[in-house]
Parts: structure tokens; C-alpha cells; sequence
């Protein structure tokens, strides 16, 4: 029996919900208050005459919020400042607002358990700043980097290392190696209430994802009295897909984790959403500001008041009031037939009209909307997207800006031109194949590479089906290529089923080419779903090891500590010695990341010379019919086989929705002195079992008086 965070409609099940008495759940001495948020990037536009103290207002309204609701301590998400290198009055700005929210004589309420050398371990001070006997620090701001102020230079040292150095930001999640990843929590305590603040700093997502694949990422948990744990991990990556490894799927996050707080997407999804493989919530608080004109950037912009009190939580939205309104709408020239058409006279005059009453009806929306907020923005930001395709012509912008110079805060990009790409007819020859039935968004995450395989050659015509291999062993060929970097994996299980297919054919007699055809399909029909057939991928790979092991390359490239590195991987990838056929799904400059560069060496080091015959087996097998390949074979010795296993297991959480008042109540007394805990390891994909007992609650009834509610049990799914 495991405790579920489902709520009574995802679950179908009646359940008794345990409530807590008002005396004990509201901001009592048990109870952690956190303010959460992302993505504020302190000197955005500081030059623009309109826009130039927007992030410096939402900073100040942030930490403002914090003082008046006496939280514990702020949690960043990343990208505190918008530049790596912040200007000096963004500095000056930053520090000088740090000092006037959070530095005071009011006392902090939580102790740190946690080896503080570890968790803080870019700064001289290797210990939080309200513990320096030389600050007086009233509001704790813990922080990871983003990906716009990351450290950099020999020293690796990034602007938070500057407010680390000066007791106002608690820098942590900064991973000291580019090879192995140790996530080391801090582990903090409140009453009876343990906390876990787990921290992971921006990487390049290509590099994460493969540490992540190849289990190069391991979170510490205490040994004593896991399950006690509230487990909160904040990250800053892509969390939507940009490419085949351009992301972080939330499937690679442990499962002992309860909340993860999501950085480096700006729009304001923060409202919890659950993962159902890994069974904990996600929330994405978005930036504190809008710095593009894209439809994410429109969602109302918010931050959090996180509750955890034991494996309870409760998240309560704030809205943000200095924010800049911003306001999108998109406008499809074509709609309009009944006004316009491209033949029309003056068509180019209609349209600006058009267009003209749409960005009147915005600024008036803006206009009612800011009624009753004074600290809202006088001017809005406005975008109209045109789209202009079917014979239209796009206008003057400058001209039609002019007219709104004095109403908009961005009267030079007004309006946006774009042209839907139509819709090219199939090419004679071209295999139609329904990628929709292969590629489907909610099922992918959960495939492996060989099962989209075989569902493409089942759904492929007959003229692309495979001969001579089967969907099976192309399926692991094609994972050990792009899971363990085994660029030999195609290439020796194509050469030895040809191999074996001519020593078939020779022992069979057949000669002519109908009967080689026949007897092939006969032979690969015959060893699907076989013993056989697994013992001959294993061999064909274990080859292709052992032609690696020959050559003295590793199973994977070491990282590099690099700026430049997706250069030095470009020109690696232009004088591979193998021709471009064999290499398999077009892995083109960024297909994977910095994977291409140097196995073993350095990009500028010649091969070794044992490659060729890797590489002229491949161009053979490339250029060679099976008749010819009959003529001539060659056999190679067997070589020894491994295997590997891998377990499944599955968690599940539980579910509650309200939003609780802000009340101030007694704290505990003052703190003890840190104690340090034992640690046991867990891998970035960890399959061992635990249970899910955090309960959560976020709904938007003040009236409620107690947010928190128990947890129920249900038996395993």
C-alpha cells in the first residue's frame, strides 16, 4: 500500500480526507513558507527610455512579498540576471534591494543538518549567510544559475558567486564536473519537519541528456528515515522538446521526489501539475518578465508561497502587479473574405485598417484591465501577428506604428509578418508512410528505439521492408548507436547476417537470384522472435565492442569544459573516416550534441589505423549486391557475449486542492548548531522502491481555513 496524491475523479475511488486542526496547520512551527520563482533577469532592456526598470520593479515587488509574508527563505529558480556579465547599476540595483528585504534582526526559524562545504561549494564562506556571525541576515535567498548568468571563465564563477562572496544569495547546484554529476541535498529542519532542497545549475541539455541516459547523474538521500523527507529539486533546462535530446524529459527525474520547481520556461504554468510515470508534481513559475512578444510570455505572470509542512504541501499563486500587460492576437488575412481579397482596390488601406482596430481593441482591453492596479504599467506591450499568405502584401510598419508611438511601450515591432509554408504535394516515388501513427506525442516518451523501428517497418509499404535484417535486431543495433555510442553497431550486424546468409546459401546450393530471394525471406521469417535471433544481435554488438576495445576508444566522449565545444565536434564530425551512408539517422553538426568529438582523442589526432577495415567492410556492404556477395565471403571469429538487465517499477503520490490565507503565528526558538547526515546514493534513474506520501493542495478557496490535507492509502496500480 503506497499513499496517493490522486485527487477522487483521477482515481475513481471514494476516499476519506484526514484533516488537521486549524491550531496546528497554519504557519505554526512546523511548517516551512517558502516564496518560489524564476527567470526574473535583472537587466533586462535597462537602456530602453519605457522598459528599462521593469525586471528592477518585479525583483523589488518580489522580495517586498517575502518581508510581508515572513517566509522562511526564498528559492530562485535560475537566471537572476539576464546577462552573464550584469552591468553596474544592475549589480548596484540587485545588492542594494537584497540588503533592504533581507538583511534585518528577525530571527530564521529552520537549521541546516547538511554538510554546508558541500552544498555551498563555489564560495570561501562554505556556510549559509544567516549563520555568518558578521550578517545579520532576516530572509535567506537560496539560488541556482541559469543559463543566462552561468559561470564561465577559468575560475567558473558566474554573478551569484559575487552576492555569495558578499553574504546576500546563497548560491548552490553548481556541479564542480562536466563528466559525473552529484546532486548533494540541503537538508533542512523546522520543527518536525525535514526539508530536502535539492539543486541542479543550467547545463547544455544535449550534454544532460546523455549523462542522464548513461546514468551519469545520482542524487544523494539521507540514510536515516527516508520517507520522512520532503524531497523539493529545482532545475533550469528545457522542459518542452526542442530536438531528440534538446530537453530534459521529466522521466529522467528520481521518483522519491515530490515537487519540482521548473526554470528557464517563461510562461507561468505554476500551478502543480503531476507526472504520471514518475508520480510527483511539477510546478513552472515563468519569468518575471516578458523578454520576447510570444504567446507564452502573455500568461499572467505569477510567483509562489510553497507551504510543506511533514509530506504535506500547499502551493498559493501571487499574482504580480508591477508586470508590464502584454497582449498577443493573430490575424489571418484569408479569414477576411467578406471585407477583402488580394484583387480587392486598395487592399493594402483595408488591411492596415484591420489591423489598426485590432490593436485599438488590445489597448482598450489594457486599459480596463489596469483599472484599480496603479502599479501596473501605464503603456502595454502589443504584438499582432499577420499572417499574410494567399497573395496579400505586407504594409509599412513603420508608418502604422507611429500612430500608437505614445499608447504602446514597443512601437517599432508592433506588427509581425509571417507566411504560413503551404502545403508541398507528395513527390512520384516518395514512400507515404503516416508518421502520426508512429510518433504520437504522448506515447513517444515512454517507447524505446527499437519499438518506433518496428512500428515503422509494420507501417512502411513493401518496398521498404526489410530483407535480409529484422526489426528486432535493427531495433538494437540502432539503440546500442544511439544510446552508448556504438557508431559500429549497424555496420557489424548488417556485415555478419550477410555473413551468415551466404554460408546459408552455400550449403543450400541456391544459385539463381529468385531462389536467393525466396530462400532469404524464408530464412529471416524463420528467426524472428527466436533464440537465435537474440543470440545473433549479441554477437553482431559484441563485435562491434571489440573492434572499439581494439582501437583504444572509450564507450562515450569525456565532456568539454567548452564554450566552443560544439565547434570542435562540427569539424570532428566533417573528417570522420566513415562515408556518410553508414551513418545511420543523418546525425548531422548538432545531431547529437558534442557526442562526435574525438573517441579517445583530441578532434586533431589521426585515427587509428584499425578503422579501416571497419570502414571498407561498411563501404563494401554499402555497394555489394547479395548476388556478389555470394561469389566472395569471409568469416570472422566469434567473440564473447554480455548482457544487461534492467528493472521497471512504478510509484504513486496523492492529491488536494485549496489555498490558504496568510496567518503569523509563533515561532520556534532559536536555532541549534549543525549537524552533519550520512548520505546513500541514488542513480538519476534509480528503480528502487519507495513510497509516495506527500500531499498536496492548491486550490483557490480562501474561505478555508486549513490547507493541508492528510494522505489516504490505495493499493498499487
Amino acid at each position: 500500500m503506497v499513499r496517493s496524491l490522486f485527487s477522487d475523479h483521477l482515481s475513481g475511488v471514494n476516499r476519506s480526507v484526514i484533516t488537521m486542526s486549524s491550531e496546528n496547520t497554519l504557519d505554526d512551527e512546523d511548517t516551512f513558507k517558502i516564496l518560489i520563482a524564476t527567470d526574473v533577469h535583472l537587466g533586462y532592456l535597462e537602456k530602453d527610455a519605457i522598459r528599462g526598470s521593469d525586471s528592477y520593479n518585479a525583483l523589488d515587488e518580489i522580495l517586498k512579498c517575502a518581508k510581508t509574508n515572513q517566509v522562511d527563505f526564498i528559492l530562485l529558480g535560475g537566471d537572476l540576471f539576464h546577462e552573464n556579465k550584469p552591468t553596474r547599476r544592475c549589480l548596484h540595483n540587485c545588492i542594494t534591494m537584497l540588503r533592504r528585504y533581507c538583511m534585518g534582526e528577525s530571527p530564521i526559524h529552520f537549521n541546516i543538518l547538511s554538510d554546508q562545504k558541500v552544498n555551498f561549494n563555489t564560495t570561501q564562506f562554505p556556510w549559509v549567510n544567516y549563520q555568518d556571525e558578521n550578517l545579520n541576515i532576516s530572509i535567506p535567498v537560496f539560488s541556482i544559475h541559469g543559463n543566462h548568468d552561468d559561470p564561465t571563465g577559468a575560475e567558473g564563477l558566474c554573478a551569484l558567486d559575487l552576492l555569495s562572496a558578499s553574504g546576500l544569495v546563497n548560491h548552490f547546484g553548481h556541479s564542480q564536473s562536466v563528466e559525473r554529476i552529484e546532486i548533494s541535498p540541503i537538508l533542512m529542519q523546522k520543527g518536525n519537519t525535514k526539508l530536502a532542497l535539492y539543486g541542479l545549475g543550467s547545463i547544455p541539455d544535449e550534454r544532460l541528456y546523455r549523462m542522464f541516459v548513461n546514468n551519469q547523474v545520482t542524487m544523494l538521500r539521507p540514510k536515516e528515515e527516508q520517507d520522512g523527507w520532503f524531497n523539493l529539486f529545482t532545475i533550469h533546462q528545457n522542459r518542452s522538446k526542442h530536438g531528440p535530446t534538446n530537453y530534459i524529459p521529466e522521466q529522467f527525474l528520481d521518483e522519491f521526489l515530490d515537487l519540482v520547481v521548473w526554470g528557464h520556461e517563461h510562461e507561468c504554468l505554476i500551478a502543480p501539475t503531476r507526472n504520471e510515470q514518475q508520480l510527483f508534481y511539477v510546478t513552472q513559475p515563468g519569468s518575471s518578465v516578458a523578454t520576447s512578444l510570444s504567446p507564452g510570455e502573455a500568461t499572467k505572470k505569477h510567483i509562489g508561497l510553497l507551504r510543506v509542512k511533514g509530506r504535506k504541501m500547499n502551493l498559493q499563486k501571487i499574482p504580480l502587479k508591477t508586470v508590464r500587460q502584454f497582449f498577443i492576437q493573430d490575424v489571418v488575412l484569408a479569414d477576411y473574405e467578406d471585407l477583402f481579397t488580394p484583387d480587392t482596390p486598395q487592399v493594402t488601406k483595408k488591411v492596415e485598417d484591420l489591423c489598426f482596430a485590432k490593436v485599438t481593441e488590445m489597448l482598450e482591453e489594457a486599459e480596463r484591465e489596469r483599472l484599480g492596479c496603479p502599479l501596473t504599467p501605464e503603456k502595454p506591450l502589443v504584438r499582432l501577428r499577420v499572417d499574410y499568405s494567399g497573395g496579400f502584401e505586407a504594409f509599412n510598419t513603420s508608418r502604422f506604428s507611429q500612430k500608437f508611438v505614445d499608447r504602446v511601450a514597443n512601437p517599432k515591432d508592433i506588427i509581425h509578418f509571417l507566411r504560413h509554408r503551404e502545403q508541398k504535394e507528395n513527390i512520384k516515388d516518395e514512400v507515404n508512410v503516416d508518421y502520426s501513427k508512429l510518433l504520437k506525442t504522448t506515447a513517444v516518451e515512454g517507447l524505446r528505439v527499437e519499438d518506433l523501428v518496428k512500428q515503422y517497418f509494420e507501417a512502411a509499404e513493401q518496398t521498404v521492408q526489410l530483407s535480409l535484417l529484422t526489426e528486432q535486431g535493427m531495433g538494437k543495433a540502432i539503440q546500442e548507436f544511439v544510446d552508448k555510442d556504438e557508431k559500429d553497431a549497424i555496420q557489424e550486424l548488417i556485415t555478419y547476417q550477410l555473413e551468415k546468409t551466404q554460408r546459408h546459401l552455400q550449403a543450400r546450393g541456391v544459385t539463381t537470384e529468385q531462389d536467393i530471394d525466396t530462400e532469404i525471406r524464408r530464412l529471416r521469417d524463420s528467426k524472428k522472435n527466436t533464440t537465435e535471433e537474440e543470440n545473433e544481435i549479441r554477437e553482431a554488438i559484441n563485435r562491434a565492442k571489440a573492434h572499439r576495445l581494439e582501437r583504444g576508444d572509450e564507450p562515450l566522449d569525456p565532456d568539454i569544459s567548452s564554450e566552443f565545444a560544439d565547434v570542435a565536434m562540427d569539424s570532428d564530425e566533417s573528417s570522420a573516416p566513415f562515408p556518410p551512408p553508414t551513418r545511420g539517422r543523418g546525425r548531422g553538426a548538432r545531431g547529437r550534441g558534442g557526442r562526435g568529438r574525438g573517441r579517445g582523442a583530441t578532434a586533431s589526432e589521426p585515427k587509428p589505423a584499425s578503422r579501416g577495415r571497419s570502414q571498407k567492410s561498411s563501404a563494401t556492404t554499402q555497394s555489394r549486391s547479395i548476388m556478389q556477395a555470394f561469389q566472395a565471403t569471409s568469416q570472422k571469429p566469434p567473440r564473447s557475449r554480455a548482457t544487461t538487465s534492467y528493472k521497471e517499477e512504478e510509484v504513486t503520490i496523492d492529491d488536494s486542492d485549496e489555498d490558504i490565507p496568510v496567518m503569523k503565528t509563533t515561532r520556534p526558538p532559536p536555532r541549534p548548531a549543525a549537524a552533519s547526515s550520512s548520505f546513500t546514493k541514488y542513480s538519476s534513474q534509480s528503480q528502487s522502491q519507495s513510497s509516495k506520501g506527500v500531499a498536496f493542495d492548491d486550490s483557490d478557496d480562501d474561505d478555508e481555513d486549513n490547507p493541508f490535507k492528510g494522505p489516504s492509502n490505495r493499493s498499487r496500480r
